[in-house]
């Protein structure tokens, strides 16, 4: 990398190449080995000032490799009808993220849900809720048996609960090396509101095993290669999981059908594991007396490194875990990054955190790249695996460029790191604290 790629290349491209010599060439800011903090000459400092349009008085707390948060947001290449202000990723199969400061309702609404789809969804036009039946089966299945969305909503109770789903990618843009896969920032996450029937009553209806270890499933969206023999995704959970009251077979989200790209008319929804577990346009449930493996529930798909490894390391796949519940995250949903604010002002920010099958415990805001830490009013959850909600006000000591960051602790004592953790060949699992920018003028 040379400092003709300043011109020729865009901020991400090249932090995603080298952060640290990127660092360098932009800002002249070397970095601690042990620390991680970024070193900035005179010049240095002045260049990163003027680029985010204010002094920076706690420039010696950033940390290396960062690109300010007042850099970082990217431009919307096109739009989803209906879903106007998410930014896609990818048009086959359909992948998109709503940023930050559209997630700031408490419930998700479906324009602001994410899409991310594997294969290609059933045509909208061509489903029938009326004949569309769900299969349920497998080794460890006493009696295999059908029913019709009508049956399911005779026979079993009906149940309403806020889950939160997240992308076990969200967050990949940030590791480095560069994890294959769709590059999600922050907005693979969304808490809508579901209604269904509870998994668990319509397999014990179905008689469910001694043997019994694990639930799949399967769906009825299209391999992109067009052939219908193959499988798109087939992941599952623990009997465990499937086992519990807030794991649902939803035909509703937020009281109305669930949008199609979303899994319409019927989907699995397990709460507060990778979304993948949540399989949509849902066809078929196996109970098995194994792992499932169903496609990319082997080899490194939703899996990380059993124990650390360092980034770039070729891992083996005997040595890569399945990813179960998610680590603890927040969001700053409110105000939008890079705006001004007078600086003797008061200053609220808000937003979510959560913490997989956990809750959050507590969450803090720093002004200053995380050398101090004020705690932040939280909410209990709605019910078990919905985000929880914050809310903080702030000063700033001075006029300038400020970033706020958010951090979350969930009931097991463990918090989100200040920056990116252990890197993992797929990218998964990044809950770095979330950022904005803010000029205090």
């Amino acid at each position: 990398m040379t400092k003709k790629d300043i011109v020729a290349r865009g901020i991400h491209a090249l932090y995603a190449q080298d952060p640290q010599r990127a660092d360098w060439l932009l800002w002249g800011r070397r970095v601690d080995p042990v620390s991680r903090r970024g070193f900035l000459k005179k010049s240095g400092l002045l260049a990163m000032t003027a680029a985010v349009g204010a002094q920076i008085p706690f420039w010696e707390n950033m940390p290396g490799g960062l690109i300010p948060a007042a850099l970082a947001a990217s431009p919307e290449p096109f739009v989803i009808p209906g879903r106007e202000g998410l930014r896609v990723l990818n048009d086959r199969p359909i992948n998109a993220e709503t940023p930050a400061h559209l997630l700031d309702d408490k419930i998700t609404p479906a324009s602001r849900m994410f899409v991310r789809n594997n294969g290609i969804p059933p045509v909208e036009a061509s489903v029938d809720p009326a004949t569309w039946s769900l299969e349920v089966a497998g080794e460890s299945c006493q009696n295999p048996m059908q029913f019709t969305i009508a049956e399911l909503k005779a026979r079993f109770a009906h149940h309403t609960y806020q889950l939160q789903i997240e992308c076990g990618g969200n967050g990949r843009a940030e590791f480095n090396p560069p994890a294959t896969g769709n590059q999600w920032s922050t907005g693979a996450v969304a808490c809508p509101s579901f209604t269904g029937v509870r998994l668990r009553d319509v397999l014990e209806a179905c008689g469910i095993k001694e043997d019994a270890v694990y639930v799949g499933y399967y769906g009825a969206d299209t391999h992109l290669s067009g052939d219908p023999t193959k499988v798109v995704i087939s992941r599952g959970v623990p009997m465990a999981k499937a086992l519990r009251d807030e794991t649902l077979i939803a035909w509703a989200m937020n009281g109305d059908d669930i949008p199609a790209l979303n899994g319409y008319p019927l989907r699995l929804v397990a709460g507060g594991w990778p979304g993948s577990v949540s399989g949509k346009w849902l066809k078929k449930i196996v109970i098995r007396n194994k792992e499932h493996d169903g496609a990319k529930m082997t080899g490194h798909s939703y899996r990380v490194p059993c124990a650390p490894v360092a980034p770039g390391t070729e891992v083996p796949k005997e040595n890569m875990c399945v990813i179960e519940s998610m680590p603890v995250k927040s969001l700053i949903t409110f105000p939008q990054s890079g705006i001004t604010h007078p600086q003797a002002d008061a200053f609220s920010v808000r937003g979510h955190a959560w913490a997989g099958d956990l809750t959050v415990e507590a969450v803090f805001v720093s002004i200053d790249f995380g050398a101090t830490w004020q705690q932040a009013a939280l909410t209990r959850p709605a019910n078990p695996i919905a985000w929880q909600h914050w809310y903080a006000e702030l000063r700033f000591p001075m006029k300038g460029y400020f970033e706020v960051w958010a951090r979350a602790v969930d009931s097991q004592g463990r918090s989100q790191p200040m920056v990116l953790p252990a890197w993992n060949p797929r990218g998964y699992l990044n809950n770095a604290c979330h950022r904005i920018a803010v000029k205090a003028v």
